[in-house]
């Protein structure tokens, strides 16, 4: 039978997307079809729009990887999620015990597709989350309470994940620990915030924007830095004294790569470690990293996570909890709401940087 919603479709990278109606297949043994309420817009799906046809690529596709939902039909396979349950939709295996997709690769649209019909032509979809329906793989849906709110939340399957997975999986950051954040966007800010609970200190916010910084010590960032007025790794050994314990980049640009090697703390080698730098963004498609191998030399390590080492059915009941106790700020994060048919302004605002935190699409 299937079902017919709209849905925003890639056709060309360097071309708006097309928001039209799809037809869904019905779920297959292992699959779940959710009707969703909303959706988050992240930075990684950019990436994926402006990124260059190369073999294997396959276009159309539908986008988005992050939602809340409710469950309108599943597979007769599927044991843990049922008809009617709220859901956050992901792009990480829910108990990472498994690997039935492709690692790391939520930003490449580089997953086993389910195949939706549009206007006679076939086109790929995983999970997708810009469009009225998502099918995804039962391994990627996890169960929330029916009484917790369905827009902001959506954004834990990626922006909350990723960015505090990093705090307190990756790196597992104790309390008196030092912090630096580069990059204020939906994903830093939830490093910040993670950074808070855990009871970091100091955290260092850097960015370009000062309203973004300024937008960071809402979340728990106790120094902010300019990146575009100094150099930010002076700037932050002058307030630590030596460096950080911790550099995130959540950018990816090859100078805040390297710049986040520098900002942690030197080692003696065989007398105890340096900090570590923790590469979180996405490098641009087509840019070339060039790191000074010489900076190992101290002890500093250089490491990178995908989606913040989190198990999502351990961890999102946790995101849920901050969020219920006030610690977690989504309401706050949540700063731009667009609707499907809004889709283009929203990939145009996000890009040219006018998001403060996060932008969400919401379904009627």
């Amino acid at each position: 039978m299937g079902i017919r919603c709209r849905a925003a479709i890639l056709i060309d990278p360097n071309k708006p997307l097309v928001v039209d109606e799809v037809e869904f297949p019905d779920p297959a043994p292992d699959q779940v079809l959710v009707k969703l309420f909303s959706s988050g817009v992240c930075h990684s799906q950019i990436h994926t729009m402006r990124r260059p046809p190369r073999p294997g690529r396959s276009l159309p596709a539908l986008l988005g990887h992050e939602s809340t939902g409710v469950v309108a039909a599943r597979g007769r396979d599927v044991r843990h999620v049922k008809e009617g349950d709220h859901v956050i939709t992901t792009w990480v295996d829910r108990d990472n015990s498994t690997s039935p997709l492709p690692p790391a690769s939520h930003a490449l649209n580089e997953r086993p597709q389910s195949i939706v019909m549009w206007g006679g032509k076939e086109v790929s979809a995983s999970a997708a989350t810009w469009a009225e329906y998502a099918l995804a793989s039962d391994r990627v849906v996890v169960p929330i309470p029916d009484d917790v709110p369905t827009d902001v939340t959506a954004i834990i399957g990626c922006a909350v994940m990723t960015g505090a997975g990093a705090i307190i999986n990756t790196l597992q950051v104790r309390p008196g620990q030092s912090v630096a954040v580069f990059g204020s966007g939906g994903i830093g800010l939830c490093a910040v915030a993670a950074a808070a609970i855990v009871d970091a200190h100091p955290i260092v916010a850097v960015d370009v924007s000062e309203n973004k910084l300024a937008f960071a010590r809402r979340f728990g960032a106790t120094q902010t830095v300019n990146a575009q007025e100094t150099d930010p790794v002076e700037a932050i050994r002058e307030l630590t004294g030596a460096g950080v314990d911790f550099a995130i980049d959540a950018i990816g640009l090859p100078q805040t790569q390297e710049q986040i090697l520098r900002a942690v703390k030197k080692g003696y080698p065989g007398l105890n470690r340096g900090g570590t730098a923790l590469l979180i963004g996405l490098t641009p498609p087509g840019a070339q990293v060039r790191l000074d191998t010489s900076l190992f030399a101290g002890g500093q390590y250089f490491t990178r996570t995908s989606g913040g080492d989190c198990r999502p059915e351990r961890d999102f009941p946790l995101f849920v909890r901050w969020y219920r106790e006030g610690k977690m700020k989504l309401n706050d994060l949540v700063t731009n709401r667009y609707s499907l048919d809004e889709i283009n302004r929203a990939v145009e605002e996000l890009e040219s940087g006018q998001i403060l935190g996060r932008g969400i699409i919401t379904y009627p």
